[in-house]
């Protein structure tokens, strides 16, 4: 849909194409047929181009097909693949965020932000195939930092400590999004869970891996741990909930002392 507001251009200038497709402000050619093609079905149709077959399989010819229209159509209203990237990242990020009044503590809502990122790229496995290529600059990404920023609005740090929480907890978002949407794909393709973890491997490892040549990995491998072995034994849980709360204990240790440290 057409952004009606008024937009200084000048400060828009170099802003990508595909941006400015995501937030409504670029005019769209009145050509082709109308109201059989838009945005959305062209995204729309890329997106279940690239759950099927990955990112590889799409292209603005596939995508057209799909829909039954020329490519030259397509770009009538996306200018290039890159820009349909972009919009194919921001469509999958508009997920549900919490109202505020349904939020409890910041850890909480912390938890919530990164489950909801790692689910994207495992409901989007190519999600995590696409560069990172700048800071969020399309509103969907950006709701979800808002979400996060939102979390954070009581603590007593400058603009930039909340940046950098912001920064760790999607980046841990990503490398464990990322690890488990390989773990998907490996199980997808025949493989299996022991593989992915190691405990196919674990015999072999234990004769292969020596005290005298790896030291501290030795023990670790002898008691099963490095594989996985013995999970019952396991009083930690799921690796990626530990990792983060140990993120979270981090946050709370770093504002405890920001505290200490405030004038009376």
């Amino acid at each position: 849909m057409q952004n009606n507001e008024h937009f200084d251009q000048e400060g828009l200038k170099g802003f990508p194409n595909g941006a400015k497709l995501s937030w409504g402000i670029v005019q769209q050619s009145k050509r082709g047929p109308k109201g059989e093609l838009s945005i959305k079905k062209i995204v729309d149709a890329a997106i279940a181009i690239a759950d099927r077959d990955g990112l590889s399989g799409v292209s603005m010819s596939r995508v057209a097909a799909s829909l039954g229209f020329t490519t030259m159509s397509l770009y009538r209203y996306i200018a290039s693949k890159d820009d349909l990237l972009l919009l194919m990242q921001d469509a999958v990020c508009d997920v549900p965020i919490p109202p505020q009044e349904a939020e409890t503590d910041w850890r909480a809502s912390m938890r919530e932000y990164v489950k909801v990122c790692i689910a994207v790229f495992c409901n989007h496995p190519w999600f995590g195939d696409i560069p990172i290529s700048s800071v969020p600059i399309t509103p969907n990404n950006l709701q979800l930092v808002d979400w996060v920023l939102r979390s954070m609005r009581d603590f007593p740090l400058n603009d930039y400590e909340k940046m950098s929480i912001l920064l760790l907890l999607s980046s841990y978002s990503r490398s464990s999004g990322i690890i488990q949407r390989d773990m998907q794909r490996m199980i997808q393709t025949e493989g299996t869970p022991d593989v992915f973890s190691g405990l196919s491997y674990s015999k072999a490892l234990k004769q292969l891996v020596k005290a005298e040549r790896f030291p501290s990995l030795h023990p670790i491998i002898m008691s099963g741990a490095y594989t996985g072995e013995n999970e019952s034994e396991n009083t930690v849980g799921d690796d990626f909930d530990f990792g983060l709360e140990r993120i979270l204990d981090g946050i709370e240790h770093y504002l405890e002392r920001k505290q200490t440290q405030q004038p009376d």
